[in-house]
């Protein structure tokens, strides 16, 4: 019967290239000699630092803007006083990281009035953080008070004239711009005076002067407060409109011209004619009728 050699090997060695093969070539390639890590560290995926179609420059880039705190400023200007490329290469670099999807750059206008950039920088390519804004804009107000303001209602016609001259718009608002110094509450805007202007030169044109339709405007108003002095003037206006005056000229066999009306200089009533001056009542130079 065999004996047990205690000494014998029970299995075979394994091959030591530096024992075994003096002669073997070395191991190449980077070795890591790592600690771990536990403070002042940044974490960066590989898709960016082996990417396959980003230039070194822009790598390198890419990881600095990974690593440094929101807010701090990486424009060129300031890229370029830090790092020994220039701006131009470091534009470049900024480019690249855009292209593929790891900087999005955005001009805003800021509260100052002045134009900005606005700068993220994502570790990954097409995600976008639902995140709340940290710009210093104020934050949106939900989409319930994102809605416009309400229009203004429209205010209520008022009459017409058959005949619109310049002079006789002017006096309308002359008349309206002068209701403010009868009551506060009528003053009236350059919109709401242009609206109204047409309704008070229809009351001027049937023979009604400017004292009366400034009193006819401002007696008995109601002691509440006027929301909309405007729309409060535009209905007396067209609902308290006097009729035509009584008396029409002939009509004659070829008509003659309508001639714009003026404002009298004596009594302040309105009355047609070719140029300003008196009326026919006021008027010294005329013959009595027999």
């Amino acid at each position: 019967m065999d004996s047990e050699n205690p000494s014998a090997p029970s299995r075979a060695q394994s091959r030591n290239p530096g024992k075994n093969h003096p002669h073997a070539r070395p191991q190449s390639g980077v070795i890591h000699d790592n600690v771990r890590l536990t403070e002042n560290f940044t974490v960066i995926g590989n898709d960016l630092t082996q990417h396959k179609e980003l230039s070194l420059l822009a790598i390198g880039l890419g990881c600095y803007i990974q690593s440094v705190r929101p807010n701090t400023a990486i424009d060129i200007k300031t890229l370029a006083a830090r790092f020994p490329e220039g701006p131009t290469r470091i534009a470049a670099a900024l480019r690249e990281l855009e292209t593929h999807g790891y900087l999005r750059r955005t001009r805003l206008r800021a509260p100052t009035g002045r134009i900005v950039t606005r700068t993220v920088s994502s570790n990954r390519p097409g995600h976008r953080s639902t995140a709340p804004d940290t710009t210093s804009r104020p934050a949106r107000r939900p989409a319930a008070q994102d809605k416009p303001p309400p229009r203004k209602r429209r205010l209520p016609d008022v009459p017409q004239p058959s005949y619109t001259s310049p002079v006789l718009l002017q006096a309308a608002v002359d008349v309206l711009s002068g209701l403010r110094r009868h009551d506060p509450r009528l003053l009236l805007s350059a919109t709401d005076a242009e609206h109204l202007a047409p309704g008070v030169a229809a009351w001027l044109e049937r023979d009604v002067t400017p004292t009366a339709v400034r009193h006819a405007l401002t007696e008995n108003l109601p002691d509440e407060p006027l929301i909309r002095p405007a729309a409060f003037l535009a209905h007396r206006l067209a609902a308290q409109l006097p009729p035509p005056p009584p008396f029409r000229p002939a009509a004659p066999s070829s008509p003659a011209p309508r001639h714009p009306l003026q404002t009298c200089d004596g009594c302040d009533r309105a009355f047609r004619a070719p140029t300003p001056g008196r009326c026919r009542d006021c008027r010294s130079d005329l013959p009595e009728a027999a």
